[in-house]
């Protein structure tokens, strides 16, 4: 679907959001890129706060050897970051709060840029620590706070953490630029996955969420908590407990291919039941299990939306290939339903 989105810079778009994080899907796709861009865009318009989670790799790619992007702070700008990266960090500062959160790279300490100049991020890697931070950061006057995603640390789009998400993709995913747009389409997809709007039936799976790992909700909302450990580990159970009053199957944590393809190969009692997940951070799913079980009978939705914001794409990779950026672009635009922009060719 292509989208008008000349009106429009990522900056605008993200502005309105008092929280936002960037998500790659891969390294080296241009996400370091993204939130300087956005930095520069907001430079001097509103109050940013910046924190990251964990320390996505070294100043230079080991791989590549190819120099990493620094990340660029004005004046004013609340961070959140470990000890050891601040010392890295060549900014004055002023230092507002000591966390208590300890990570490898030490305690992350909470400052203001006293100046301008480059910043080493390094944050927790705990959901529940990522959340406080945001709120100390929005407190100390952050009008917009950006999380800086870590590689494969898709959780942290929840929207339990920040409001939006922007989604890096790139050249470096692979030497085939169908299989990055067919990739990141299907990422796009998964975080974007339907929400179910019944106010009842998100009440019971709140509840769920809450007392147990697996809920049924049957007609009538009807409710039963399975004794379950894990999601993953429950296909048996999910199964056994599914009959023809079945509506609903709420499931806190991960679902896999496994998970779908066991439910699928015991009982066919799913055709017509929605599996509500938590959010579409939740979904490891490839696009034919996905695309099986839809077709079978099979409904997905979640219990919390993730807005995806847009996506930023990166046809440079630095393995020594690169992709025509307008065919690659136009790609994109043309299968994702979300503005896209080349952060690396200014498109």
């Amino acid at each position: 679907m292509k989208l008008n989105q000349e009106m429009l810079s990522i900056f605008q778009m993200v502005q309105k959001y008092e929280s936002i994080s960037i998500i790659g899907m891969n390294k080296n796709v241009g996400k370091t890129t993204t939130l300087n861009h956005i930095l520069k865009e907001a430079r001097g318009r509103i109050s940013l706060g910046l924190t990251s989670i964990g320390r996505d790799g070294e100043d230079q790619d080991i791989v590549t050897a190819t120099e990493k992007p620094k990340i660029y702070v004005e004046c004013g700008t609340l961070i959140a970051t470990a000890k050891q990266c601040l010392l890295n960090s060549d900014i004055t500062r002023e230092i507002l709060k000591t966390t208590g959160f300890n990570t490898p790279m030490g305690e992350i300490v909470i400052c203001r840029a006293l100046s301008d100049g480059y910043v080493d991020l390094g944050g927790p890697s705990v959901n529940s620590y990522m959340t406080l931070i945001c709120e100390d950061l929005k407190k100390f006057g952050s009008k917009l706070t950006i999380v800086d995603g870590a590689l494969s640390r898709k959780t942290f789009a929840s929207p339990a953490i920040t409001n939006a998400t922007i989604l890096s993709t790139g050249a470096s995913l692979s030497k085939s630029m169908a299989a990055v747009i067919e990739e990141t389409s299907h990422a796009v997809k998964l975080l974007s996955t339907e929400n179910e709007v019944d106010d009842e039936i998100l009440k019971l799976a709140s509840e769920v969420l809450c007392k147990g790992r697996i809920g049924i909700i049957s007609r009538g909302n009807n409710m039963k908590i399975l004794d379950a450990l894990t999601a993953l580990g429950s296909s048996k159970e999910i199964a056994q407990a599914l009959d023809e009053t079945t509506s609903y199957v709420v499931i806190k944590g991960v679902v896999s291919d496994n998970l779908l393809e066991d439910i699928m190969s015991t009982t066919k009692m799913y055709r017509g039941v929605t599996f509500l997940v938590e959010d579409g951070t939740k979904l490891f799913l490839t696009r034919d299990t996905l695309y099986k079980f839809k077709v079978q009978g099979g409904i997905i939705k979640t219990i919390n939306p993730i807005n995806i914001v847009c996506v930023t794409s990166n046809p440079k990779s630095p393995y020594g290939y690169e992709f025509d950026k307008y065919k690659f672009l136009d790609g994109l635009r043309n299968n994702l339903n979300v503005p896209v922009f080349d952060v690396i060719g200014g498109a």
